[in-house]
């Protein structure tokens, strides 16, 4: 058979030795695509009032340009996999990188809330592919006692551009502009583009990964990988815990991302170049926050608390640290605002990481990224809701109260509504035919 010819035989070679590496290579790869996915959609959010003063757009304004963005991500989030699927992982990969380098450049040569809007819209759509690409690329090289690792390292990457973008673009706007700002940092899309392209093959054609490293790639025992439709997942009552925790939680962190450099220059009196320490501090925080939050079920676990009690004690704790959010938008000093979004940023990366675990918690390993994708939409759809929200009630208000409220009380709210609806979190079976 073909496959004989591509995978060598595991009793001739030790597969826990491989003599070649590079499926680390390609997780590098993958890491500096997910930062620069990420410089491109958080860089709107630190410019926002500069080009509120550029533009004369007031909150609705803005609020529309955000909107843009969410929808075309959502639609993304549904399309994607089966273009990525079709295509090949090499192909599809680059072709979103290039839609969405291009849109972030397009950015530069806008000058009215629909150009603006239509270069957000484009960029949502392509960077919608980024996630799915990156795991199915992971799936492709790497055995799966090294998936978990190889994901973290290339996800960290939101965290390196959360923390470089509020250093490195008020630096590009001092001296050249703002519309270098999206130029350069959409420009960086293509140069990885051709490091993509020359450097990534299939483990099975690709030159430089040796017999022995496919050998290792390939040690596992053949799964199911067939992926369970959607349509046998939305019954369940536990796919639907998983999506309205995401619906009611997801918009918030949507919120630091393209509202919290607007808060500090109007609360606080910051402009470019001094909002980049606070911003940094808030991202360190939930960095953090991630780990710590995914270590507390842990060790609640280990201490015999069932899967259940753990993962909703640890999201209580972190829904119980976001409520100090409240008092964010009233304090005058500065860095005690700064220190509650952080803990509030911290708490979101912790309830995250539990909320995702419920759900290979909850469901077989075939109906985890399916489940996942579900949850996505349902976050993207929230982000939709919250971009429009936020810019009508400042609009209104010119206060950050009321939004920071909502912020507060959204993961108490997502919990409860979470524990209603699955309160022992069942496991649910997939059967031998595919069926849920």
């Amino acid at each position: 058979m073909q496959i004989e010819t591509t995978i060598p035989d595991a009793s001739a070679i030790d597969v826990q030795k491989p003599t070649t590496n590079y499926r680390w290579t390609i997780c590098a790869l993958l890491f500096f695509a997910t930062t620069i996915n990420y410089v491109d959609r958080q860089i709107i959010g630190i410019l926002k009032p500069l080009l509120e003063k550029e533009f004369g757009w007031n909150e609705i304004d803005y609020s529309n340009i955000v909107f843009a963005f969410q929808v075309a991500y959502a639609l993304g989030l549904v399309s994607v996999g089966a273009i990525i699927d079709k295509l090949g992982t090499r192909l599809a990969f680059a072709l979103a990188v290039v839609v969405w380098s291009l849109a972030a450049i397009g950015h530069a040569f806008a000058r009215s809330v629909m150009g603006f809007s239509v270069a957000r819209f484009v960029l949502g759509f392509g960077e919608a592919a980024n996630f799915p690409a990156a795991i199915k690329t992971v799936a492709e090289w790497f055995p799966k006692k090294e998936r978990a690792l190889a994901t973290g390292i290339f996800n960290s990457g939101t965290n390196i551009a959360a923390l470089s973008t509020p250093i490195v673009v008020p630096m590009i706007v001092a001296a050249m502009g703002w519309e270098w700002a999206f130029i350069i940092t959409g420009a960086l899309g293509f140069a990885w583009l051709i490091a993509w392209w020359l450097m990534y093959q299939k483990p099975e054609t690709h030159p430089r990964c040796s017999k022995a490293e496919l050998a290792y790639i390939q040690s596992d025992s053949e799964e199911a990988t067939q992926s369970v439709k959607w349509s046998l997942l939305l019954p369940h009552k536990e796919t639907w815990a998983f999506a309205l925790a995401k619906f009611l939680t997801d918009p918030i962190w949507w919120l630091y991302l393209f509202w919290l450099p607007d808060f500090l220059s109007k609360r606080h009196g910051l402009d470019l170049k001094s909002m980049g320490l606070p911003l940094v501090m808030v991202y360190l925080a939930a960095s953090v926050g991630s780990i710590g939050g995914g270590w507390i079920s842990s060790a609640l676990i280990k201490r015999g608390w069932s899967f259940n009690d753990a993962r909703k004690m640890a999201m209580l704790l972190c829904a119980l640290c976001v409520v100090p959010m409240f008092f964010a938008a009233e304090v005058s000093e500065l860095w005690l605002a700064v220190g509650l979004i952080s803990l509030a940023a911290a708490a979101h990366q912790g309830w995250s990481a539990n909320l995702f675990t419920t759900v290979s918690d909850m469901f077989p390993k075939a109906a985890v990224g399916s489940v996942v994708g579900i949850g996505g939409m349902a976050g993207a759809i929230g982000g939709m809701f919250i971009a429009k929200v936020v810019g009508y009630v400042l609009e209104a208000t010119q206060s950050y109260v009321p939004v920071f409220l909502i912020a507060g009380s959204a993961y108490l709210v997502a919990l409860l509504c979470f524990h209603v609806i699955a309160p022992k979190m069942r496991i649910v079976k997939v059967e031998e035919n595919g069926k849920v």
